[in-house]
C-alpha cells in the first residue's frame, strides 16, 4: 500500500486509493485497510524516511537525456553526458574516479555536487550445485540485501539468465511461510539499488541478464515508484525486454490498478496461495485488508486493460492448501475473473523455524491433475538453489532489520538465522 510519495517513494494516501476504488469496494476495504495495514505501512514509512536519501544522487539509473543535462549544468557539453552513459551502462564504472575519459575538472564537479555512482560491494556470494548463486550486497547505510542469479544451460552453455531483485530491505507483510517475512524490514530501496542488483549478477555470472523477476525481498507494490524507475532503467538502459520483465505481488489494495495505468508489456505475477479468503488470511495475514473477490476483480481489469496474462503463484503447503478440493476450488475462483490467467505452482522450500512441510510429488502431481481436468494453464516451478537457501522463499538475513556495524568482524554472515 503506499501513502503521500515522500523521499522513500512510498505512498500511502488511503483517502486517495479510496477515490480510485469503486462505491463497492471501499465498503469492503475500508475497515480492514484502516485496522490492518495503516500501522504496518505507517511503520514501513517511519523507517524509509530514516534510510538514506535520493538525494544521495546516484547516476545509475539515469537516462541519457537526464545525463546530458547533467553535464549541461555542471558547465559540460552535451555530449559529455552520453559519455557518462557509457560509463555507467557499458563500461559499468563503479566510481566516478574510473571516468578516465571525462575532464577531470566533470569528475570534481560532479563528486562535489553529491553525485556517486550508486554501485555496493557484494558483501558475500554462495553457489548452489545447480549452478544458482544468492548475492549479498552491502548498501550505503550497511544493511545487506540479497539478490539471485538463476542460470538456464543448454549444450552451448548459458543460454538465459534470470536476475531475482529485491525492492526493499526486508518486508513488511510478514507471509508465514516466507523467510524475508521473519527477518524484519527496514526500508524501501532506491532504483539504482535495484538496478545494481542486476550488473553484480552479470558481473558475477560474465553473461548478460535476460530475464528479471521482482521476487525478491520485500513487496514491489509498497515500493512501486522505485520499482517502476528502475523497471524503465533496465528496459530502455540495460536494453532487457518488457516481457523478460516480471512483476510480483501479495496483493496491495489500489496499486494494481495504479501499474495497469502505466500499460506495461511485463508480467504481473499474484502471489494468491489459497482459493478462499478465510484460508488465505491464515497464510498471507495482509489478505485481511484485501478481499479475495476484490483482488480479483482488479486482476481481471488488469489483463482487460494491458492485455497481459496475470500468472497467480501457488505456494504449495503439505496438509494446508494442497488438496484436489483446493485444486478444484482454486479453478472456480479462476473462472470468476474471465481468461487471461496462468497458475505456477510451487512446492513450498523449508525454512528455519517453520512448521511447514514440502508436498510429496504426488499430492503436487494430484493437484496439476485437478487443474487441467477443468482447463486451467498450469505449470510447476522447478526448485532452484535449495543448498544455498536461494529458492523462492527462503530469502533472508541477518541484517536485514540492524545494518552491518562497521566495527564487526568481516566474516561471513548469518544468511539464514534461526
Amino acid at each position: 500500500m503506499k501513502e503521500t510519495e515522500g523521499d522513500d517513494g512510498m505512498e500511502v494516501d488511503e483517502k486517495a486509493m479510496m477515490r480510485m476504488a469503486t462505491p463497492q469496494q471501499v465498503q469492503v476495504r475500508a475497515a480492514p485497510l484502516a485496522r490492518a495495514l495503516r500501522t504496518r505501512v505507517a511503520a514501513a514509512a517511519a523507517a524509509s524516511a530514516r534510510s538514506p536519501e535520493a538525494s544521495q544522487r546516484a547516476l545509475l539509473g539515469l537516462s541519457e537525456p537526464e545525463l546530458r543535462q547533467l553535464a549541461v549544468d555542471l558547465g559540460q557539453q552535451s555530449y559529455r553526458g552520453k559519455q557518462l552513459h557509457d560509463l555507467l551502462y557499458k563500461s559499468r564504472a563503479k566510481q566516478i574516479q574510473e571516468f578516465s575519459y571525462v575532464p577531470k575538472v566533470f569528475r570534481e564537479a560532479l563528486v562535489g555536487a553529491g553525485w556517486k555512482v550508486g554501485r555496493s560491494p557484494v558483501h558475500h556470494a554462495v553457489t548452489a550445485s545447480d549452478g544458482t548463486t544468492k548475492i549479498l550486497l552491502k548498501l550505503e547505510d550497511n544493511r545487506l540485501i540479497e539478490t539471485v542469479g538463476i542460470p538456464v544451460d543448454d549444450d552451448k552453455g548459458p543460454s538465459r539468465l534470470t536476475a531475482c531483485v529485491s525492492s526493499q530491505v526486508g518486508c513488511p507483510l510478514r507471509c508465514s511461510f516466507c523467510a524475508t517475512g521473519k527477518g524484519g524490514f527496514a526500508r524501501n530501496l532506491h532504483a539504482h539499488e535495484i538496478v545494481e542488483q542486476v550488473l553484480a549478477i552479470e558481473e558475477t555470472f560474465k553473461h548478460r541478464v535476460t530475464n528479471v523477476v521482482f521476487m525478491g525481498m520485500g513487496e514491489p507494490m509498497l515500493n512501486l515508484k522505485s520499482v517502476l524507475e528502475a523497471h524503465r532503467c533496465l528496459n530502455k538502459e540495460l536494453k532487457i525486454g518488457q516481457r523478460m520483465i516480471t512483476i510480483s505481488t501479495v496483493g496491495v489494495p489500489n496499486t494494481i490498478k495504479m501499474l495497469a495505468s502505466h500499460k506495461l508489456q511485463s508480467t504481473l505475477a499474484v502471489s494468491l496461495h489459497a482459493p478462499n479468503q478465510k484460508l488465505r488470511e491464515t497464510i498471507v495475514p495482509s489478505a485481511k485488508s484485501y478481499p479475495l473477490e476484490a483482488l480479483m476483480d482488479d486482476c481481471k481489469n488488469y489483463f482487460l486493460e494491458t492485455g497481459r496474462r496475470v500468472s497467480f503463484e501457488y505456494t504449495l503447503l503439505a496438509g494446508i492448501n494442497d488438496a484436489k478440493e483446493h485444486a478444484e476450488e482454486l479453478a472456480e475462483l479462476l473462472r470468476t475473473c474471465g481468461g487471461g490467467y496462468h497458475v505456477n505452482l510451487i512446492p513450498y522450500n523449508p525454512i528455519q523455524g517453520s512448521e511447514y512441510k514440502r508436498p510429496y510429488r504426488k499430492a503436487v502431481q494430484a493437484f496439476v491433475d485437478a487443474l487441467e481436468a477443468r482447463k486451467i494453464t498450469v505449470s510447476v516451478r522447478q526448485t532452484r538453489g535449495l543448498d544455498a537457501n536461494a529458492a523462492c522463499g527462503q530469502l533472508r538475513n541477518e541484517f536485514q532489520k540492524n545494518p552491518l556495524l562497521e566495527s564487526s568482524p568481516s566474516s561471513e554472515p548469518n544468511l539464514v538465522p534461526a
